[in-house]
């Protein structure tokens, strides 16, 4: 009996001790979580590459009972951090991906400690902040984590530019906007992309949605209808508008190509359809409106034959202005979207690297 009493004596004891050490406002979290790159909180990858976001937990005690009961979320933030969209949630031996990042999530898990998230097939649409939270018992430890996708951070390897649909200008509210800059394989701009557009001479007069909710557009030239002739040059800033309700234009990015837009030599003017046929007889694809931008700020594409693209529109890139082609500017030319069924112009298509 006085073993028996000795024995539970002796081990509340050590569960007192355990307790008071864990809980003692003077001792630290069991756990934190930090990354490998120490205070390097961005990751930079290509498009269509894997990347491994890195979050990793640093015990305080040496003691590892393995991840079985440590649960892992990660989130992906809005851009205006207001909302946060599941990415993974693992529980032990549990694991599920959401949404657009299923089959294409799952954690590095190199050993115990390990919470890195490993992302294939990285898209524009994937570029932003990242939060990985550790949940164990009492302790509730997040980090996050900027990916960065080439093309995303700076002017040089990507390009801005203004989107409308066929109703007209000022028809979009924030979530068409989103989606409209999807569908030409690109996102919405952020401020300092446009920031570097207008920097790097982009002058446009519609005032467009930007990823963080704003409305803006860019003046080298200052003018009457933009803002009055006598304001300076600058970011023209509407503020935050109503996402649902409000309607604008919107400010595309995209990244540089991976493949080449051309002209395709056709005898005959097309109908859309035709052209669409065009491109996939000649092993291709019709091109879309982001992809002609990228050719023609990037690579310097220039052709003077309006062509369709895929969003039904008819455009034509021009680098080098000369008389009857845009002559005071290098740009490209948007001259409407026709009905499909005139056949009246040619086709640009795109060819993605094999």
């Amino acid at each position: 009996m006085i073993t028996m009493l000795c024995t539970v004596f002796l081990s509340l004891t050590l569960a007192s001790s355990v307790y008071s050490e864990t809980n003692s406002p003077a001792s630290p979290p069991a756990y934190t979580a930090e990354t490998e790159l120490g205070d390097q909180n961005r990751v930079f990858a290509s498009r269509g590459s894997n990347v491994t976001l890195p979050c990793r937990l640093h015990r305080q005690h040496g003691m590892s009972f393995g991840s079985v009961g440590m649960r892992i979320k990660w989130t992906k933030l809005s851009a205006d951090e207001s909302l946060e969209e599941d990415v993974l949630v693992s529980m032990g031996f549990h694991k599920k991906s959401y949404d657009s990042f299923q089959g294409r999530v799952h954690l590095q898990e190199a050993d115990d400690d390990d919470a890195s998230l490993v992302l294939s097939d990285v898209s524009l649409d994937d570029v932003g902040k990242f939060r990985c939270e550790v949940i164990d018992g009492i302790d509730d430890v997040i980090h996050e984590v900027t990916l960065e996708v080439q093309g995303s951070v700076g002017y040089s390897d990507g390009v801005v530019f203004p989107y409308s649909p066929r109703l007209g200008r000022y028809n979009l509210n924030f979530h068409d906007a989103e989606q409209a800059c999807l569908d030409q394989d690109s996102v919405v701009a952020s401020f300092d992309q446009l920031y570097e557009a207008w920097r790097s001479g982009m002058d446009w007069c519609n005032a467009g949605w930007l990823n963080d909710g704003s409305v803006q557009y860019p003046v080298t030239k200052p003018r009457g209808p933009c803002g009055g002739a006598n304001a300076r040059a600058g970011l023209r800033n509407y503020g935050q508008r109503e996402k649902s309700k409000s309607h604008y234009d919107v400010f595309c990015f995209t990244s540089g190509l991976k493949g080449h837009l051309y002209w395709l030599v056709q005898p005959d003017k097309l109908t859309f359809t035709e052209a669409v046929q065009a491109c996939q007889d000649d092993g291709a694809e019709i091109a879309n409106v982001a992809q002609m931008y990228a050719a023609w700020k990037l690579n310097g594409y220039d052709r003077c034959d309006s062509g369709w693209l895929a969003d039904g529109s008819v455009r034509y890139p021009i680098s080098r202005p000369r008389r009857n082609c845009s002559p005071t500017e290098a740009a490209v030319r948007f001259v409407g979207f026709p009905d499909k069924k005139q056949k009246l112009f040619g086709v640009y298509c795109f060819k993605g690297q094999q």
